[in-house]
Parts: C-alpha cells; sequence; structure tokens
C-alpha cells in the first residue's frame, strides 16, 4: 500500500469516528459576535487580567497535509543528515507502518497539534500554559514562571517546555525529548538531541500560527522551521478521546 493510499485510510477513519462523536455546543458568553450572532473570528485578540495577549481557546489545523508531511506542505527541503534521511526513508517505505500513534503511543510536539480531527486547548495562567489534548487526552506544561531547565532530564514524549513573552509573543523552548516519537506521521525523525523553540502569534480572536524551528544535529545538518496556522474553535470544548485499539496497524502494508 503507499504511503498516500494509507493516509488517505487514516483520514477517513478518523471522519468516521468525528461524525460519531457528540460534541458540546454551548454559546460562550466571551465570544464577541457579529450582528447575526456568529462569533466574529476577526474581532481583536483578548488580552488576559496581567495585560498579556490571552492565548485561551479551542484550536486545530484543519489541513491535513501538515501532518502528513511537515517539510513538503511548508514548501521547504528538510536539511538531513545521513542518518536522518535514511531513517525517513525506511519510514517513508514502511507506509508509517511502525507510527507510535498507530500503537497507542503519544503523538508529539508538533505533530499532537496537527491531527485535523481532534483539536487541542490551551489554558494560561500568569506562571504556566497547559496544553489539553484532545486525541487520547495528554497534556503538556509550558512553565513561564522564569525558571530554568532542570540539570537532570529524563527523555520524555514532550520533554520539558519554559516559556517567556517577546511583547506578544510566546516564545517557548523544549528539552528533554526522547528518541520515540515522529515530527509527523509521515516520520520527519528526532533524536534525545533535539530541542524545539515555538513562537505562538495570536493574530486576532480566531487565528494564531506557531513556527516551530527544531534543532537535533543527529537529525538534520541546521535548524529548519515551519510555519502552521491554526483556527479558533468557539462555541465548544474537548471530549475524551481514548485510544484502545492499536491491533489495526497490523492491517498496514509495510516491510517488517
Amino acid at each position: 500500500m503507499k504511503m498516500r493510499t494509507w493516509l488517505a485510510l487514516a483520514f477517513w477513519l478518523l471522519t468516521s469516528c468525528l461524525l460519531s462523536a457528540q460534541y458540546l455546543n454551548r454559546r460562550d458568553p466571551k465570544t464577541p459576535r457579529l450582528p447575526d450572532g456568529k462569533p466574529n473570528l476577526t474581532a481583536p485578540a483578548p488580552r488576559a487580567r496581567d495585560g498579556r495577549i490571552d492565548l485561551g481557546g479551542i484550536w486545530n489545523n484543519p489541513d491535513g497535509r501538515f501532518l502528513t508531511d511537515l517539510g513538503k506542505r511548508a514548501g521547504i527541503t528538510v536539511p538531513f543528515t545521513p542518518w536522518g534521511a535514511a531513517l525517513f526513508k525506511e519510514r517513508q517505505d514502511n507506509a508509517g507502518r511502525d507510527r507510535p500513534a498507530g500503537r497507542c503511543l503519544p503523538h508529539s510536539i508538533p505533530n499532537a497539534m496537527l491531527v485535523p480531527l481532534y483539536p487541542w486547548k490551551i489554558v494560561q495562567t500568569p506562571d504556566e500554559v497547559v496544553v489539553l489534548y484532545e486525541n487520547f487526552t495528554q497534556y503538556r506544561q509550558i512553565f513561564t514562571d522564569g525558571r530554568e531547565f532542570p540539570r537532570q532530564m529524563d527523555p520524555t514524549w514532550f520533554g520539558y517546555s519554559i516559556g517567556k513573552w517577546d511583547g506578544d509573543v510566546l516564545i517557548v523552548e523544549t528539552a528533554g525529548l526522547n528518541d520515540k516519537a515522529w515530527l509527523d506521521d509521515g516520520g520527519h525523525p528526532r533524536s534525545e538531541q533535539m530541542r524545539t523553540t515555538e513562537k505562538f502569534r495570536r493574530k486576532d480572536f480566531g487565528h494564531m500560527e506557531i513556527e516551530f524551528t527544531f534543532n537535533d544535529l543527529k537529525a538534520y545538518t541546521q535548524p529548519w522551521s515551519v510555519t502552521v496556522p491554526f483556527e479558533l474553535l468557539p462555541d465548544t470544548d474537548l471530549i475524551e478521546n481514548i485510544c484502545e485499539n492499536e491491533k489495526d496497524v497490523v492491517h498496514i502494508f509495510g516491510k517488517q
């Protein structure tokens, strides 16, 4: 089965799941409205009590091509090392058979934010930004209280994230990542050397973009970046999503 055929099948399965889900439909009194009562997604971005841009809300990227292949969707040539190129090719040739999510293992940075049918939520406080992912019901903490990275970090799926504000942009550095996650379902790899930088820019009430920069000299000869747009999903909330069927992955054709 070609990679594009598998991805089309995966998209169909996800769509089927979405159509069967019963999403909360709640009119949020904090959402700015147009005269017809619809959310005004081009209204100014909200601000928190401390004056910062408030990134809070339910976000989604409907363009599945970012999840499929970050580099191709961004129109860039990814600067692979020989090790990174060989591993990427192996995963492409294998039709993504071994991707972690296919075995109910976590997505990570950035692909946890790229699954089109599963939104994610930001909860912002003065000292911390919490990201809640509907997909697999996972979470991530971004500490904005001025702390430094711990001296010792055991490698984990989402790593250890600290953030700081540069005007209205939240800049997040993440280290302590394991080498098990893929950057996207296309198979862009990472090693335990990976450090990511994210720049969160909320452009108005309903639109945000995040610039992801990947720095991993085992997998890539130099840092490379991709900017991904996200859209707010108003008047709704997350629902529980538990991965409990990792058996279908054995039906994906590919090298054993």
